[in-house]
């Protein structure tokens, strides 16, 4: 935050200083200059990022919400093998999956495509196994008992599971939706055209003008920022009660 407004004559100065001493908008003027002058509309880029980030947080916490529950919750041929499965799939390095990715994504034929930034955040797997753990707290018995009182599985599933997991969930979009906010390393591999980009790579292509443009990126750094904090604020209670809680008990 005090590099986003310190001139860049305190930016360089050594030893640093931590605190701005003369705060100035310089940064953040030069920063719209710039878009300004690209042929593609800054709220372009906005749309693209938030459309890009509320699609895949929904979409991915749908899924892994609808997936976890029947594993959790459910007993059928095959649940452990695929919950390994899901398991393993933490283990690997996005650097590691990223030729399959485009690879796939190119058979597909989704390259230079929103849906190449959406799908693979349909199936994140570390959804998958928070939602799982945490459904599997619930009581039996309250499920049973909706059963016996004529609920359908779907009814179970949004009337009960979802509001008990809340605290869950709530996690999940905090984590997805930083994650799609700054999604840089996946519009460099899928993304071409410009009217597509999101703002994060568009601040990073305009960052390439060298060390002049410091103070530029410490207002991109800044600016990208808070949408993140602005959302873990929201839900920073749940998320809090997520991590200390122990679940239900019958």
């Amino acid at each position: 935050i005090n590099n986003a407004f310190k001139p860049l004559d305190e930016i360089f100065l050594f030893p640093p200083r931590f605190f701005v001493r003369n705060p100035t908008l310089d940064n953040f003027y030069d920063l719209f200059y710039l878009f300004r002058e690209s042929w593609v509309p800054f709220s372009r880029y906005v749309f693209n990022t938030v459309f890009v980030a509320v699609v895949g947080t929904a979409g991915h916490v749908i899924l892994a919400s609808a997936a976890a529950y029947p594993l959790a919750k459910h007993r059928f041929p095959g649940k452990n093998v695929l919950f390994t499965m899901v398991l393993l799939s933490l283990m690997f390095s996005a650097h590691v999956t990223a030729i399959p990715n485009y690879m796939t994504m190119s058979w597909l034929g989704l390259i230079d495509n929103y849906a190449a930034l959406i799908l693979p955040a349909f199936g994140y797997s570390l959804g998958l196994y928070l939602m799982k753990q945490f459904m599997e707290q619930i009581p039996d018995a309250l499920l049973e008992a909706a059963k016996i009182d004529g609920a359908s599985e779907y009814r179970i599933f949004w009337s009960i599971v979802m509001p008990v997991v809340k605290p869950a969930w709530l996690t999940l979009i905090l984590f997805s939706f930083q994650s799609l906010w700054t999604a840089n390393a996946g519009a460099q591999k899928f993304i071409y055209s410009e009217e597509l980009k999101t703002m994060d790579y568009a601040f990073n292509q305009i960052l390439q003008g060298g060390i002049a443009r410091t103070g530029t990126f410490a207002a991109v750094t800044f600016l990208m920022m808070m949408v993140p904090i602005g959302v873990f604020i929201l839900t920073q209670s749940n998320v809090m009660q997520t991590m200390s809680t122990s679940g239900m008990k019958d």
